[in-house]
């Protein structure tokens, strides 16, 4: 299943090398809130969430960005037949924050 939703991102993290093992390691992961489901009633407000959204390279498109921001995510949610993942394929920003004016010289 895939779509398109939007969200708000809060935070951004490369990672890339290799770990003790000799096992490389090379992602890009965001931070977002998503509401805590309230349905039984014994929750209330919301939760960060980590997505990974591709390698350490991904980070450098968002690193010039003020956060949070807004952004469009496609989204696909896969399943081995017992678990499913949600995972991101894809993050356009949509609302920037709005660039500071530089102050006066004195």
């Amino acid at each position: 299943m895939k779509f398109k939703t939007q969200v708000t991102v809060y935070g951004m993290k490369a990672s890339k090398g290799t770990m003790d093992n000799g096992m490389a390691f090379d992602s890009t992961k965001i931070y977002c809130l998503a509401d805590m489901d309230e349905r039984k009633g014994n929750m209330k407000g919301q939760a960060s969430v980590e997505y990974t959204i591709g390698e350490a390279a991904e980070f450098d498109k968002f690193r010039h960005l003020s956060f949070p921001f807004e952004a469009e995510a496609m989204v696909e949610i896969v399943s081995t037949g017992s678990t499913q993942r949600t995972i991101v394929t894809g993050l356009t920003p949509i609302s920037l924050s709005k660039p500071q004016a530089p102050k006066p010289a004195a």
